[in-house]
C-alpha cells in the first residue's frame, strides 16, 4: 500500500485538505484524532500515563487535556515521555488500519509527522503551507485560545522551510479554490507514479 504523508503547522487546514483527498474516495487517517481514541481506550496508555502525570491526568474516564497541556508546554522531557507511550501505539494502529483499506493509496495526517519520524514510512509526503497571521487567526477563532498558546505550540513544531524540504509536494492553503485545484493535481500525479 502506497502511504502518502500529509502535515503542516497547527492551523495551516490539514483538514480540510484531508477531506479534498477524502473526496476522490482516498483513506484518510487522522493521526490526533486516533491519539485521542487510543489515549482513552487503551488500558496500557492510560496506565502509563497516569504513572507519569498522576491521577490528575483523567477525569471521569476522560483526558485531563487542560493538565497535561500545563505540564508539557512548559516540559520537553514530559512531552517526550508521553509521546514515547504513545506514539508507538499510534503507528500500531496505524499499520493495523492499512491493511484493512482498499484503495489506490492511503493518507495520513498528522501535525509532527516529521517529528515523530512517521515520515520515514511514507512513500509521498505533502506539506500544507499558509502564512502566520492567517493560521492564527483561524486558532483564535477554532480553539478560543490565547495568541501565547498558539505561538508556544508553533515554536514546538517544525517550521515550514525545513518540512517543504523534504517534501514530495506543497499546497497552499491560501483560498479553498486553489487548495483543491493543486490537491487534484497532486491525486493525479500519485496515480501516475504509482500505477
Amino acid at each position: 500500500m502506497t502511504i502518502v504523508g500529509l502535515t503542516g503547522g497547527i492551523g495551516s487546514g490539514k483538514s480540510t485538505v484531508a477531506k479534498a483527498f477524502q473526496a476522490y474516495g482516498i483513506p484518510v487517517y487522522i493521526s490526533d484524532d486516533e491519539a485521542k481514541a487510543l489515549m482513552v481506550t487503551s488500558s496500557e496508555i492510560i496506565t502509563e500515563l497516569k504513572a507519569v502525570f498522576g491521577a490528575e491526568a483523567y477525569i471521569n474516564g476522560a483526558l485531563n487535556k487542560p493538565y497535561i497541556s500545563d505540564k508539557i508546554y512548559n516540559d520537553k522531557a514530559l512531552l517526550q515521555k508521553m509521546n514515547a507511550i504513545v506514539h508507538p501505539r499510534v503507528a500500531q494502529h496505524f499499520k493495523d488500519w492499512v491493511s484493512a483499506q482498499q484503495a489506490p493509496y492511503v493518507l495520513k495526517e498528522a501535525a509532527i509527522l516529521f517529528e515523530s519520524d512517521a515520515h520515514k514510512n511514507c512513500n509521498f509526503i505533502i506539506t500544507v503551507v499558509l502564512d502566520k497571521a492567517t493560521k492564527i487567526e483561524r486558532l483564535l477563532q477554532r480553539d478560543q485560545t490565547t495568541v501565547a498558546k498558539i505561538e508556544a505550540i508553533m515554536k514546538q513544531q517544525w517550521p515550514d522551510e525545513r518540512r517543504i524540504e523534504l517534501s514530495d509536494f506543497v499546497i497552499e492553503n491560501d483560498t479553498m479554490e486553489h487548495m483543491q485545484r493543486q490537491v487534484g493535481q497532486i491525486h493525479n500525479t500519485i496515480l501516475n507514479k504509482i500505477s
